[in-house]
């Protein structure tokens, strides 16, 4: 599991930025979960998985803001 989020964290901005388009952006709530089952963040957990259900239609935008300005994904940890 760290492999995954390790290799996330190293993709060059731009496949990050590709992968924040809408349809594809459930890659990064994968992303989300994965980091916080190697974490054994409960809560983030919970809330990976309410937002792989649900999916947040806005969460897209907001994945695409922080890759642009922090080259990071927003989340609990």
């Amino acid at each position: 599991m760290n492999e995954f989020v390790n290799t996330m964290d190293n993709l060059p901005k731009l496949v990050k930025v590709l992968l924040a388009i809408p349809m594809l952006d459930i890659v990064w709530v994968v992303y989300r979960l994965v980091k916080s089952i190697s974490k054994k963040n409960v809560l983030g957990i919970v809330l990976a998985a309410l937002l792989l259900v649900i999916g947040i239609p806005f969460l897209w935008l907001i994945d695409m803001i922080t890759i642009i300005a922090s080259n990071k994904v927003l989340w609990l940890d």
